[in-house]
């Protein structure tokens, strides 16, 4: 068997910086998990902003192992922006998600509009849904037009977990809240328009991202990378374990069935990577 050969001293570094940041973010994400058991609740907030800040910084040291440090700092500031744009305009008018407004839980806001936070959700979602859905992609890696199934694929992965952050957000926490008429169906209080918002919102910001996340000098035979499968199982299995903390039956198995589907599809695609 030919022995692989030795990683370079910055990738180690890289992979090292992920393996550190994702390691924190799961453990404070269980911590904190422990604590929202208390019943009343506690202030959830400062906790959240901080699992955010440290699930975006794993993100973007994943995105490092295979592309330039500028390119993924410079994928992470084009959905920053565009993500902010667009829930921007959503506020004033209610496009494309539907009326909702933000409490004040979530901190310091942008423009005195747009919780800090928010965005680097965004970052977090859109990006680890895209490496999920490249892994899931792998077999059908001679599929014509691959770019765009991978976006395509991106989009269902950031909806899916949009419908276990939803009953969370404005159900148990209230972080913003929807004016949503009795009369318009929707999933625990978020209009079903919401979620055809979020598809066409990750399209948008993956299309003028898309360029940045083109790896131009791929390693041949590289083994598969699990990182961004665990970091989108820990985000999604979280919200479906708080979801079913708080009796929301449907939200919690939805994300559960979810987590165990992607999780499949994703390592038979590692397993076809190793084979061929």
């Amino acid at each position: 068997m030919t022995p692989a050969p030795p990683t370079h001293p910055r990738l180690s570094g890289r992979l090292l910086a992920h393996r550190v940041f994702l390691s924190a973010f799961v453990l404070c994400a269980v911590a904190w998990l422990i604590v929202f058991w208390r019943d009343p609740p506690f202030d959830d907030g400062r906790w959240l902003a901080g699992l955010l800040l440290l699930a975006a910084a794993s993100t973007i040291a994943g995105l490092t192992r295979y592309l330039p440090i500028e390119n993924a700092l410079m994928a992470a500031v084009f959905v920053i922006g565009i993500s902010s744009i667009i829930q921007t305009i959503g506020l004033k008018t209610g496009i494309p998600f539907g009326s909702y407004t933000y409490a004040e839980d979530l901190g310091p806001e942008l423009y005195d509009t747009l919780p800090w936070a928010i965005p680097f959700l965004w970052v977090v979602i859109i990006l680890t849904s895209r490496d999920v859905a490249r892994s899931i992609l792998r077999p059908w890696h001679k599929l014509p037009n691959l770019g765009w199934f991978t976006i395509g694929l991106t989009c269902l992965l950031a909806v899916i977990t949009d419908l276990s952050l939803e009953p969370f957000a404005a159900m148990i926490n209230h972080f913003w809240i929807w004016q949503t008429a009795p009369s318009v169906p929707a999933w625990y209080t978020a209009p079903w328009v919401n979620f055809l918002g979020w598809a066409i919102s990750a399209f948008l910001i993956l299309v003028f991202t898309t360029p940045w996340l083109i790896n131009k000098n791929p390693q041949k035979n590289s083994p598969p990378d699990s990182h961004p499968l665990v970091l989108w199982l820990a985000v999604n299995l979280l919200l479906a374990a708080a979801n079913a903390l708080h009796h929301l039956w449907w939200a919690a198995g939805f994300g559960l069935a979810a987590s165990l589907g992607v999780a499949f599809l994703a390592l038979r695609g590692a397993r076809w990577q190793l084979k061929n």
